[in-house]
């Protein structure tokens, strides 16, 4: 399976509340990388709200969303983790748990209703909550004379798509920057044709890197 080079997740933990027909729809939204911090965040979740009528939950966990689960907890079969898990699934969030505690405030909403109420909890969760895009980036040290520093830091003023770290100022100037992986080639080729060859470019370590999406 080819490795994937960005992922979308929630930007971070939150609660979120709604009211429909005088019930509570209690949304909890939390980043987990495993099933067990999922489901032990779900029991603490059910532990907290033990008065609550219900307490549904769904998650995505995996780059390629490998592991995906869902509890209707009492509702009606396929009337609230399904359609929670559906929003999760709409958004491309990966490595995220949802949990909707549901206080029944004596108006049945019916089958239907409990699918919109559900759904909308979790996407208006994500909608106030924000996501956020990871991008795979590797770092890299540009070694360079210093009469050519200003042709490098010119260069990467116009392709602000390069991050640059930091800058040393020894024997040669040393830019440490970060690209997008599937970028890095060209930038490479790129300054090696800017300087006539006159470079040293190291490649470093992989990072992930999270900007706001949404």
């Amino acid at each position: 399976m080819e490795e994937k080079l960005e992922y979308l997740t929630i930007k971070k933990d939150d609660i979120i509340e709604m009211e429909v027909k005088k019930s509570r729809f209690i949304t909890h939204l939390k980043r987990v990388e495993t099933q067990d911090e999922a489901k032990n965040f779900i029991q603490a979740i059910k532990k907290e709200h033990w008065k609550a009528s219900h307490n549904c939950s769904a998650f995505i966990l995996g780059q390629n969303m490998e592991i995906q689960r869902s509890s209707d907890d009492g509702e009606p079969s396929g009337t609230a983790g399904v359609p929670m898990l559906e929003v999760l699934k709409k958004n491309q969030l990966i490595n995220v748990v949802a949990v909707v505690t549901r206080y029944y405030g004596g108006i049945k909403l019916g089958a239907g209703g409990l699918i919109r109420a559900y759904a909308t909890s979790v996407s208006n969760a994500i909608n106030e909550i924000g996501i956020v895009k990871g991008v795979k980036q590797q770092e890299i040290d540009l070694t360079i004379s210093y009469n050519n520093i200003g042709k490098v830091q010119n260069f990467l003023l116009e392709n602000p798509q390069y991050f640059t770290k930091d800058t040393v100022y020894a024997e040669n100037v040393i830019l440490t920057v970060f690209s997008d992986s599937n970028e890095v080639n060209m930038l490479e080729e790129n300054l090696i044709d800017l300087l006539n060859g006159n470079i040293e470019i190291t490649k470093k370590d992989f990072i992930w890197t999270e900007i706001p999406f949404k």
